[in-house]
């Protein structure tokens, strides 16, 4: 099994004019229709921050695929790479880590 986490930092005001809440809202759709809906990919879960300190990031993901090989194809996928669009101008960072188990 291959598990790829991220966690993200959004910008108050994203680049589409929405703000942090509801890009948050709106990611958490999109990585939600995933779901059924890319090979190989047996657990994906997006929220946000739930205690919102300075440490904090806004949003993450915790994803399990059957292999490395899935998440590969994860990548390339159509509704990951609609998501990768949308992200662009509505975050300040970006933290990974991916693993096998």
């Amino acid at each position: 099994m291959f598990v790829h986490i991220v966690f993200w930092k959004l910008l108050d005001v994203g680049g589409n004019g929405k703000t942090r809440e509801e890009n948050a809202r709106e990611l958490k759709r999109q990585f939600e229709a995933m779901r059924g809906r890319v090979p190989g990919l047996r657990r994906l879960d997006f929220n946000s921050d739930a205690l919102r300190t300075d440490e904090s990031a806004d949003v993450a993901l915790y994803t399990e695929f059957d292999s490395r090989e899935a998440y590969e194809g994860y990548v390339v996928h159509p509704l990951h790479k609609d998501v990768v669009a949308f992200f662009k101008g509505l975050r300040s960072e970006r933290r990974v880590v991916d693993y096998e188990i």
